[in-house]
């Protein structure tokens, strides 16, 4: 069976930021709750945009992996909606990143 399919990126690249994001919500709320971090002096928009940015940058693990592998198809599949988040990310928080 052949692994390297344009599918198998486009689900990663779909679930893996989706996945990411709830992971380091709760691992931020964990840390919050618990009074190791807190969002005193920063933006208001500043945990939300960072977290979405550090759950995009989730798909440069399969990336990287597609890449040592050769795996150009999955590689393609994966940009796609690494590229829709990106976009997404930008016009949701473009107000707090120009200002």
């Amino acid at each position: 069976m052949e692994k390297d399919k344009i599918i198998i990126g486009l689900i990663l690249g779909l679930l893996l930021p989706v996945v990411g994001y709830a992971i380091l919500l709760e691992l931020y709320d964990q840390l919050s709750s618990n009074g190791i971090i807190s969002d005193e002096g920063l933006a208001e928009s500043f945990r939300d945009r960072t977290i979405a940015l550090l759950a995009i940058c989730f798909n440069l693990i399969p990336f990287t992996f597609f890449n040592r592998k050769r795996m150009q198809n999955g590689m393609r599949g994966l940009i796609f909606p690494t590229v829709v988040f990106v976009v997404i990310w930008f016009f949701y928080f473009k107000d707090s990143i120009l200002s």
